[in-house]
């Protein structure tokens, strides 16, 4: 078979089907160059899920008349300098429109900031007409029609119109987050309208774009994140641990300003909530990385959705400590959510904790009035008078109640003496242990419930890991030396961190080019399979720089001791205990949490219960 130049036509339409994998990609690229262009408005209307029609509308700087054959032409860019690796726009690669114009029915219509009108030229299939004198307003309209009709076998893929709609919704909303001061508006005849108005590009602003996108109970279970290391600069927020999604879908990442779905990015928000989280739940995160462009590659892929790091464990280190660290110094915190949920199962039982009103909150949540409790004014203040003069119950005295039996005799008695320097604490004085698991507290303006066992589990897993890690761990030494053979590249990496595993109890040394011995193992993993460890470190030391599995495998161990060695459900605590696990809890880090993720207390405001029960 003779070997032929392929037409310009077919070379766009390869180009296209790396660069325009479905509606939701023309989206992404349109709207990019709408931004490189100043945009501070963009419109982006739809219908049939983007496949029979695509309009975006900016007000950017627009094109120049003559400039238009330019643009749908490959390999034309006004955003690139002759250094492909100093890129600091969003779109550089100058194949977008005519990758688009050579699979649907393109226009695209301009008009610069001075011009007195402006220019239209069409691509059809690929074929290029001229360029015409057009009205418009300024800055640039490029309408998509008809979407893959010159190639009819991309749509056997394209996936249900509601499905491409809320792929098109997902790629907007990514984009708009990180440029908050420009308004973006999203309409069509498949879909009611989003409006995303523009904000200050502060941190305030910041903020109402991200509730814009992650909902208006973000902002209240997020922690903001701020770290810097060696030029490279991480910023944004990351949920607490008990404020959690079934999916990824709610991490958004950015490098430079751009969009990413990078899987070091999401190892790295996964490795920092390892012990916080279950393991079917994911963070919710939005994570801005300002890197010197020399340092990253974003010309990966056509679709720029990849980046590589020229030092990818300084990134991962870097997300990680950073999100540990604001974890640790937030203290205590519980989900805004699970009280919001009980209070909504206790006022309407038949619809369930997932009753809401159709913007993500509950009914009750929606309706709060935003109003501290104060004491003076609350309808169920304490009376003012002396109640044991009335045949009442004297001062400091309660009475003893039981609730089917599950209150405690030895909470009953002590059930009043609370001092007034416990209520002021996070999580208030014990007042009463339920069902043998659940003790309830007392804060000057709240009631909390904590579950016991999964409480006392996160105290003692915090412990056993502060034990093990203050110092190298105990190793156990083998009888024979056992050597893993391993790629040259490979046995290089792990003798590079020989000095960080000894101190994990993993004592290896480099065997020859192309092999490792090993000598001790962590003598809490008792029995190992030695080559499969070696070879899962090795693995993650290549893609990631960092040997975390082995710290993983131990901490996972500490897990379960902690799980087995903790307060169990159905034991009965005297007062001066629970109090203790109260005030342990207040002092340990990621105490909101068990180690398997689940909360270990909720916190309903006073006057949220008095709202439930009709007293406000």
């Amino acid at each position: 078979m003779s070997i032929r130049q392929l037409s310009e036509n077919v070379i766009n339409q390869i180009a296209a089907g790396e660069v325009i994998e479905r509606p939701a990609s023309v989206v992404k690229e349109l709207v990019e160059n709408a931004l490189d262009a100043g945009a501070t408005r963009i419109e982006i209307a739809t219908a049939g899920g983007g496949l029979t029609l695509l309009r975006v509308i900016d007000d950017g700087g627009g094109i120049a008349a003559e400039e238009l054959p330019l643009a749908v032409s490959r390999h034309c860019t006004s955003k690139l300098s002759d250094d492909v690796h100093d890129i600091r726009s969003l779109g550089f690669r100058g194949e977008a429109l005519p990758s688009i114009g050579s699979v649907s029915r393109l226009s695209l219509r301009s008009r610069q900031a001075g011009g007195d009108s402006g220019a239209e030229i069409v691509v059809e299939g690929g074929r290029v007409g001229p360029v015409k004198p057009v009205a418009a307003n300024r800055g640039t309209t490029v309408e998509v029609r008809d979407l893959f009709y010159a190639t009819p076998a991309r749509l056997k893929f394209m996936k249900s119109e509601r499905a491409e709609t809320a792929a098109i919704t997902d790629i907007v909303k990514r984009i708009a987050l990180a440029f908050p001061a420009v308004r973006f508006t999203l309409t069509g005849t498949d879909r009611g309208t989003t409006d995303l108005a523009a904000v200050p590009e502060d941190g305030e602003g910041l903020l109402r774009r991200i509730s814009q996108i992650l909902g208006r109970e973000f902002p209240e279970n997020a922690l903001p994140i701020e770290a810097e290391r060696e030029g490279v600069r991480l910023s944004g927020y990351a949920s607490i641990p008990s404020f959690t999604r079934g999916n990824a879908l709610n991490q958004f990442a950015y490098v430079n300003g751009r969009p990413v779905r990078d899987k070091l990015i999401a190892g790295a928000i996964r490795g920092a909530y390892m012990d916080a989280l279950p393991r079917d739940r994911h963070a919710v995160a939005a994570l801005f990385l300002d890197v010197d462009p020399a340092l990253v590659d974003v010309n990966v892929h056509p679709a720029k959705a990849d980046v590589r790091f020229r030092d990818p464990g300084l990134v991962r280190g870097l997300i990680v400590g950073a999100i540990r660290q604001a974890l640790e110094a937030s203290g205590m915190r519980a989900a805004t959510t699970g009280a919001a949920a009980m209070l909504e199962a206790f006022q309407n039982p038949a619809a369930g904790p997932a009753a809401g009103n159709g913007d993500g909150r509950s009914r009750f949540a929606a309706a709060r009035s935003p109003e501290p409790w104060r004491m003076e004014t609350s309808p169920s203040r304490p009376l003012e008078m002396a109640a044991s003069s009335a045949g009442g119950f004297g001062a400091g005295e309660q009475a003893a109640f039981s609730v089917d039996g599950a209150v405690s005799a030895d909470t009953r008695a002590a059930a009043g003496d609370a001092p007034a320097e416990a209520l002021r604490q996070p999580l208030g004085a014990a007042r009463a242990q339920v069902h043998e698991n659940y003790i309830v507290a007392q804060t000057e303006d709240a009631l909390v419930i904590v579950d016991q066992h999964a409480a006392h589990e996160r105290l003692v897993y915090e412990a056993l890991k502060q034990a093990i890690h203050a110092r190298p761990l105990p190793a156990q030494m083998l009888l024979m030396p056992e050597i893993v053979d391993l790629p040259e590249e490979d046995a290089e990496r792990l003798g590079g961190h020989a000095a960080f595993l000894q101190r994990l109890g993993l004592g290896l040394e480099r065997f020859g080019p192309g092999a490792v011995a090993v000598r001790e193992t962590p003598s809490m993993l008792g029995e190992v399979d030695v080559p499969k460890l070696v070879r899962d470190l090795a693995d993650e030391i290549a893609e990631h720089d960092t040997a975390e599995t082995l710290k993983e495998r131990i901490d996972h161990i500490a897990a379960t001791m902690a799980c087995h060695g903790s307060v169990r459900s159905g034991r009965r605590l005297r007062p001066e205990e629970m109090n203790a696990l109260l005030r342990q809890m207040e002092a340990t880090p990621g105490s909101g949490t068990c180690n398997h993720g689940r909360p270990t207390y909720i916190e309903l405001k006073l006057a949220d219960i008095e709202k439930l029960f009709g007293r406000r």
